[in-house]
């Protein structure tokens, strides 16, 4: 890769502007290879240079991906005008200019979540064309019944009249309220409208897959992992949502309990 000026490597890969990294620079706050330079205009070789602002190492990586476990009571947004946003579960140093919650979740629902600053793989993961299946698991307010299968296979019609895509849904064995829904687009509140559709309603939402990638069971919510390139790959990897019930049940149906 051709060399860059230094500020723009920096402001590229964090949030700072091009004037507060000039004042970092002049205060002594910015090393490029474990040397302090006072000028951010020089240039540097982004795949090789070590770059430092206020102790922190800065990425060589023009693109983050980071996957969080979303808890309640944040809005998957980057405005706080409606409350508390995702991103500020993640930390300022993982954080670059344009990073985004790539899709959705209610305030209310927790899970899988990814955030990133690369809008081209958002937008090949949000495209319909991509049929990217997200699975869900549910607690629901009454028994979990089996016509549930049918009725979600050939098309829940809701409420409203608006017709969704076939989905598949599993109860989730020795837990008569917990289900798994496998969905593979994204109306408004279409969970929670689709068992209202069949006469039930889900008290806890959670997201555990995101195509082929799976929610790791030791990241708590609230916690976040950064993943790389070919991790985030697997978003576009088939899935087989009955081997993924039945691998999973134990692990996710215990953290919905919980709730």
């Amino acid at each position: 890769m051709s060399s860059i000026r230094l500020d723009k490597f920096i402001s590229e890969r964090t949030e700072y502007s091009r004037s507060q990294i000039k004042e970092l620079a002049a205060r002594g706050q910015i090393k490029l290879d474990d040397a302090v330079v006072k000028r951010s205009d020089i240039k540097i070789d982004p795949d090789k240079a070590a770059v430092i602002v206020c102790g922190k190492a800065v990425s060589s990586d023009l693109y983050r991906y980071i996957l969080l476990n979303k808890p309640q009571g944040y809005v998957s947004s980057t405005d706080d005008k409606d409350g508390k946003t995702v991103m500020e579960l993640i930390p300022p140093e993982l954080r670059t200019k344009g990073m985004f919650p790539a899709g959705r979740l209610d305030k209310d629902s927790l899970g899988a979540l990814l955030i990133t600053n690369d809008g081209e793989l958002a937008h090949r993961m949000l495209s319909p064309k991509s049929h990217i299946p997200k699975i869900y698991i549910v607690k629901l307010d009454r028994p979990y019944e089996d016509k549930y299968v049918d009725i979600f296979k050939n098309g829940v019609e809701l409420k409203d009249g608006e017709m969704c895509l076939p989905a598949k849904v599993r109860n989730v064995e020795n837990c008569e309220k917990l289900a798994f829904i496998e969905l593979f687009e994204g109306k408004y509140h279409q969970v929670k409208r689709m068992f209202a559709a069949v006469g039930n309603h889900v008290e806890v939402l959670m997201r555990v897959s995101l195509g082929g990638l799976v929610l790791p069971e030791k990241l708590g919510f609230g916690e976040h992992m950064e993943l790389l390139h070919k991790d985030v790959e697997n978003l576009f990897l088939p899935t087989d949502f009955d081997l993924f019930c039945s691998r999973f049940s134990a692990v996710f149906s215990a953290n919905l309990i919980n709730k």
